[in-house]
Order: C-alpha cells, then sequence, then structure tokens
C-alpha cells in the first residue's frame, strides 16, 4: 500500500498548491473545504496508474490526476445541491457550509482549476470535455426520466459514475504518450470499473451497517435515488453477480491493451477486483 499512497500523496500536493493560488481568499477556503475533506482519490490514483502501466513517471500524469479530482469533487457539490445532502466525508456539504449560491461558484471554480490543469494538451481538454458531456445528460436524465429497468440504470451509470472513470484513465494513458486504441481499452476497463463500483455501492447503501460502512445507509431510498435497488427486481446478490461481469470486462479490456507486467498494471487489476468486494 506503500506505493499507492506515495502517489495519492503526490496528487494531494497537487491538489493543495492549485487551491492554494487561488484568489480571493474566500473562493481558496471553499474549494479546500470540499477537496481536501478527504475522499478515496480512487479516480486520479487511476490516471496515475494508467500512465505509469504504460511506461510513464508518476509526475508525467499529476496535473491531469489532479484535474479529474477536481471535476469529481466539482460534481460533488452539485449533487449534494440536487439531493440536499448537508453531510460529505463527515463535514458539512458545501451548501450547507457556505450557502447555495457560494457552493455553486465553489462548484465552478473547481472546473475553473481543472481545466487550466488540462489545458496544455488538446486531447486531455477533449477526454474531459466528452465526461462532462456525459455526466451533465446524466443528471439531467435522472431528474426528468427516472430509469425503470436494469437497461437504463446501466446507462446511467455509465454516464454517471463510468464517465469519470474513463476519462481518469484515458488521461493517463496520453500522459503515458499511448496509441489511440490503447488509451481506448484502457478507457473501458475504466468506465466498466466505474460502473461496477456504482452497483456495489447501491448494495452497500441498501445492505451494510452504518458503522461497518463508515456513513449514513438508506440514503438511497431516504433520497429516492435510482440505485439499482431500487429501480429493479434483482437482489443484492444478482447485482453483486453483476457488478462481478463488469469487473471481468475491465481485465478482459485491459488485457487488450498488452500493457507489459508491472507493479501499477497489477493494482489496475487489484482495484477491478475490490470494487465488487469492498465493504466500505
Amino acid at each position: 500500500m506503500e506505493y499507492l499512497q506515495r502517489r495519492v500523496e503526490l496528487v494531494d500536493d497537487r491538489l493543495e498548491a492549485a487551491i492554494d493560488a487561488v484568489e480571493p481568499e474566500e473562493l481558496s477556503a471553499e474549494l479546500e473545504h470540499v477537496v481536501l475533506a478527504g475522499g478515496k482519490r480512487v479516480r486520479p490514483a487511476v490516471t496515475i496508474l494508467a500512465c505509469e502501466a504504460l511506461g510513464g513517471e508518476p509526475e508525467d500524469a499529476v496535473d491531469f490526476a489532479a484535474g479529474i479530482e477536481f471535476v469529481h469533487n466539482a460534481s460533488l457539490v452539485i449533487d449534494d445541491i440536487i439531493d440536499r445532502s448537508d453531510i460529505r466525508r463527515g463535514t458539512p456539504s458545501a451548501w450547507a457550509e457556505f450557502g447555495y449560491g457560494p457552493a455553486i461558484v465553489t462548484s465552478d471554480g473547481l472546473l475553473g482549476e481543472a481545466f487550466a490543469l488540462f489545458s496544455s494538451d488538446e486531447r486531455a481538454m477533449r477526454i474531459v470535455a466528452e465526461a462532462m458531456v456525459e455526466l451533465g445528460e446524466g443528471e439531467a436524465t435522472e431528474l426528468v426520466a427516472r430509469p425503470t429497468n436494469e437497461a437504463e440504470y446501466m446507462d446511467l451509470a455509465r454516464r454517471k459514475t463510468g464517465a469519470l472513470f474513463r476519462a481518469a484513465a484515458e488521461l493517463g494513458a496520453v500522459a503515458g504518450d499511448a496509441e489511440p486504441a490503447v488509451v481506448d481499452s484502457f478507457g473501458e476497463y475504466a468506465e466498466r470499473v466505474g460502473v461496477a463500483f456504482q452497483m456495489r455501492d447501491d448494495v452497500l447503501d441498501a445492505t451494510a451497517d452504518a458503522d461497518d460502512l463508515g456513513k449514513p445507509t438508506g440514503q438511497d431510498a431516504e433520497m429516492d435515488r435510482p440505485s439499482v435497488v431500487q429501480v429493479t427486481s434483482l437482489s443484492p446478490e444478482e447485482v453483486n453477480e453483476r457488478a462481478r461481469e463488469q469487473s471481468s470486462l475491465a481485465l478482459a479490456a485491459l488485457a487488450d491493451a498488452d500493457p507489459p507486467e508491472s507493479e501499477a498494471i497489477g493494482y489496475l487489476r487489484d482495484l477491478a477486483e475490490f470494487v465488487v468486494v469492498r465493504e466500505r
């Protein structure tokens, strides 16, 4: 785990440096409240690992990794406003701490910082723009036309969660100077990992003990969110099986890229297997 922790710390240092440079100080403090409150840093880790798996160095991808974390956090700020969620990662959510207006400005500020980090590479800009289109359309679809079956849920999960995972891996592959076909294979790997991650998240929210999970459970039902448990007749066991199928497809996509054996590729394989068995 020390290997992975060093890379997460590299991303955290880049996030802190970017936030420290933000003006005015009030906006910097709001960005710090959102981004540095915690989080798994899964997406930026995928960016760093994808770059290393293709022969790059962590430093080659750290700007892209920090940028995708900014985008992710910007989306969480808006999610919390929509859901009226007043807690995020054990601390007050942005709107609960600062009010609706400042929270929206915080989300905008996070996106601005993200695109400043992507602006040096046209391919990176295109990858993230496409992911944000998917994310925005997914959010809009959820608001106006809730999924009512498994196929519609899977499409929503791909857009709301899978798209940013895909972008994270594709950014890492671009930083590693990969060919387009390899970039696409890494993207498919991560998109399927993201969908599996979301399905497992839905199951844990419906079945786990809050103390074990480390956060409140039953939130999907309470907020009337369209989780896979809410909108399909699948049992938690069947959902877990569907998540494992996505994990297997993710590993197959990674194999299609034919990367050399390395510690980084081992961690990416481990991630695909871990997301479907995690307990928190």
